[in-house]
């Protein structure tokens, strides 16, 4: 390790020394958890600071019943264009992966202009739209320039919200998100009452959080620091927001583990309508409701992207639920914090 990674180091252990109690922070960006587990910064933490991965994985947090819904839609003909951590998620009726090998055309981009380029080929092609703020942009972009889109964007403030009201989840910090910060800035996160630091992906960025939050337990003085300023400015980036809420419009929506919480979701306005395939497909989408059926599952991935339980504490985990065979979502994506533990737990 570098000098300057000692040193933060040293400090982390002098503070929590001082403050003498648990510790829990929760990452909240799927990237910062990829850093944590990569480096094996849970290993490298005093006794008494816990770190635990939240809902900052796109791919997880996307509720069930949006997964079943474009499943639904492949295998009634209809064409996809995804990115390929969606995949593999289970559905009730099948994965999206299973409806391409039964036939569907199920196409995987790696940007969202090769789907725009696509539709001119496949004109009732349907994008399916997940993530935060920090792809939420790319979709409205897409959608001015003519793609249909089935979204479940999703705003991630209200999710912070909804945990900070779970007293069963008991938090002393958040590392805040990376990627979604560079698009809404840092104000936002000033109404929450929790001591809180915005990081960069590096190890040693992390590292700094969280000796940042340890100052901020020590003064007894929470408040929102900023420690990725080469990237996250206060407002963050206007342009970006502005093509967002300009496409979008506040709503509700549900979250795999945190259920429905209110203005969290994106919907496409009005003025776009004829890209939206809930309106497009309308009558279809309401046949696919019909047909699906909830399958049990002792899946725990809403408790682990809660940070209420730790992967390992699935029974499926590691059994019979692994990256090659992932029985959730948690498992599905490389941001999700069970494939994370499965890949470097070990």
């Amino acid at each position: 390790m570098r000098i300057t990674t000692n040193k933060i180091l040293s400090e982390i252990e002098k503070k929590a020394t001082q403050i003498d109690r648990p510790l829990r922070f929760m990452e909240l960006c799927g990237t910062h958890s990829q850093t944590i587990a990569e480096h094996g910064i849970k290993e490298l933490m005093p006794k008494n600071i816990s770190l635990v991965s939240g809902p900052g994985c796109p791919v997880c947090v996307t509720d069930q019943s949006d997964i079943d819904i474009v499943v639904g839609l492949a295998l009634f003909g209809i064409p996809i264009a995804v990115y390929g951590d969606t995949m593999q998620v289970p559905g009730n009726l099948m994965s999206l992966e299973e409806a391409k090998r039964n036939g569907a055309d199920v196409r995987i981009i790696y940007s969202i202009s090769e789907a725009v380029e696509m539709q001119k080929e496949k004109p009732n092609l349907v994008f399916f739209g997940l993530g935060f703020e920090t792809t939420s942009g790319m979709t409205a972009w897409a959608i001015k320039n003519g793609l249909t889109v089935y979204s479940a964007h999703k705003l991630f403030p209200p999710a912070m919200e909804a945990l900070l009201r779970n007293k069963k989840i008991k938090l002393d910090g958040f590392i805040d998100p990376g990627h979604v910060s560079a698009i809404i800035g840092t104000e936002v996160f000033q109404k929450f009452e929790i001591p809180q630091v915005v990081a960069g992906f590096s190890g040693e960025d992390v590292l700094l959080a969280i000796d940042m939050l340890l100052g901020q337990i020590l003064e007894n003085k929470p408040r929102v620091e900023n420690a990725y300023e080469r990237l996250v400015k206060k407002g963050g980036n206007k342009k970006a927001l502005a093509m967002i809420f300009e496409v979008f419009e506040v709503g509700n929506a549900k979250w795999r583990g945190l259920g429905e919480i209110k203005g969290s979701g994106l919907k496409i306005r009005k003025k776009y309508q004829k890209q939206d395939a809930q309106f497009v497909h309308k009558k279809l989408i309401e046949k696919i409701k019909k047909k699906i059926k909830i399958k049990p599952s002792a899946c725990k991935c809403g408790e682990v992207l809660q940070g209420l339980i730790e992967p390992k504490a699935c029974p499926l985990f590691g059994k019979i639920c692994t990256p090659e065979n992932p029985k959730g979502a948690c498992m599905v994506s490389v941001e999700g914090s069970c494939n994370m533990e499965y890949r470097y737990g070990k």
